[in-house]
């Protein structure tokens, strides 16, 4: 599962944006009753994307913010209760590493789903219910 937080440049420390990046691959997991499952774990990735400060905007104008995002099959996060967690202990996540360096009211973030069929692991395609299976079987 990709995750992918977008900063301006000196908004979170190297660490910071490791320690984000970490906490919020426990939170998914957890979120999914799925800490510490072998499959799963090491199938969430993704990176930190730092923009040149100056290249990030609200409103159409130049501002500091951060974006976190995840890239999930359609059948991950189905319910609004789990969705919102992401979305709010993400936020504090965010908040946290950025150290009063980005606003909350300017920390955004999503989920997008992947196409049916389409989730690719080590060059095979999963259907969703292949990827169940998988993550069951671990």
């Amino acid at each position: 599962m990709p995750i992918q937080i977008i900063v301006p440049e000196g908004a979170l420390t190297p660490a910071g944006e490791a320690e984000a990046f970490r906490k919020l691959t426990d939170l998914l997991l957890r979120l999914h009753g799925l800490s510490g499952n072998t499959f799963m774990t090491p199938n969430v990735i993704g990176e930190v994307t730092v923009v040149p400060k100056g290249r990030t905007f609200s409103g159409g104008r130049p501002a500091d913010i951060a974006i976190f995002e995840l890239k999930v099959p359609s059948f991950v996060l189905p319910t609004q209760e789990l969705k919102d967690a992401w979305i709010a202990e993400g936020t504090i996540i965010i908040e946290n590493a950025a150290a009063g360096r980005i606003k909350r009211e300017h920390i955004f973030g999503n989920v997008n789903y992947a196409v049916e069929g389409a989730w690719g692991i080590g060059g095979k395609a999963y259907s969703n219910a292949d990827l169940g299976s998988a993550v069951a079987a671990a």
